[in-house]
């Protein structure tokens, strides 16, 4: 039987709020072609059960939430509310 450590024991590639912020503000960059500093950030999340990061972005006249897997440090979804 093979065991893997449990989420809380895993070092997180995202570990604080502020890079959290910095992935998702370069994901929406990259996916509206929209200047970083043009999206302001609306609120932040942090889910201890998934690992998973939770920041909602808005610009112009558009909002998203940018999903993050905090161990892995990447974008696993964004959805445009």
């Amino acid at each position: 039987m093979i065991m893997s450590p449990g989420i809380g024991l895993i070092r997180r590639r995202l570990e604080k709020e502020k890079d959290a912020v910095v992935l998702a503000l370069s994901g929406i960059a990259k996916e509206y072609n929209v200047e970083p500093k043009e999206a302001k950030t609306l609120e932040t999340k942090y889910d201890d059960d998934a690992g998973d990061w939770y920041v909602a972005l808005g610009w112009e006249e558009k909002r998203a939430i940018v999903k993050m897997d905090s161990v892995k440090g990447i974008i696993t979804e964004i959805k445009e509310i």
